[in-house]
């Protein structure tokens, strides 16, 4: 195993305190469009990979709009010149934050409260670009659960 050097150490950081200031932001923002913070990184474990470890899946924000219970992914960029920042909330991602909404749904007693997946997406320039440079967009109902669920065959579709 290699060890990190103090560049890598830097970059890391930097990267872990820009994600940490745009969950900041993007509380702040929730809450000015009107939501109600409930809970910010929550970790659950969700079940265990191939290898047995334990695998926890961290929600980034649970909040309320209205009587609508909103689990909130946050993705934040320095720049989305390649790409959004939300093309970062992939397939997988989306299915440990489904497992994690469904037990933190049940650890709750909240399985019959209306429910949707948001994402909150964060371009965060540099600090000396200033603030003209940040851009935060609210992505309601990014996916659904649709997608998930195990397919049923309601009849044989063969004679």
């Amino acid at each position: 195993m290699q060890n990190s050097s103090p560049k890598d150490l830097a970059t890391s950081t930097a990267l872990l305190e820009r994600g940490r200031r745009g969950e900041e932001l993007a509380a702040a923002f929730l809450h000015q469009a009107g939501y109600r913070i409930v809970a910010a990184n929550f970790i659950l474990p969700v079940g265990r990979n191939r290898n047995d470890a334990v695998v926890n899946v961290e929600i980034d924000l649970v909040a309320y709009e209205g009587p609508t219970l909103c689990f909130v992914e946050v993705k934040t960029r320095a720049s989305d010149w390649f790409a959004a920042p939300s093309a970062n909330v992939d397939l997988r991602k989306q299915r440990q934050i489904v497992r994690a909404a469904h037990a933190y749904r049940r650890m709750f007693g909240l399985t019959n409260t209306p429910y949707r997946y948001d994402v909150v997406s964060i371009v965060l320039p540099a600090a000396e670009e200033g603030p003209r440079g940040l851009q935060i967009e609210l992505l309601r109902n990014f996916w659904s659960e649709e997608k998930f669920r195990k397919r049923r065959w309601p009849e044989r579709y063969w004679d």
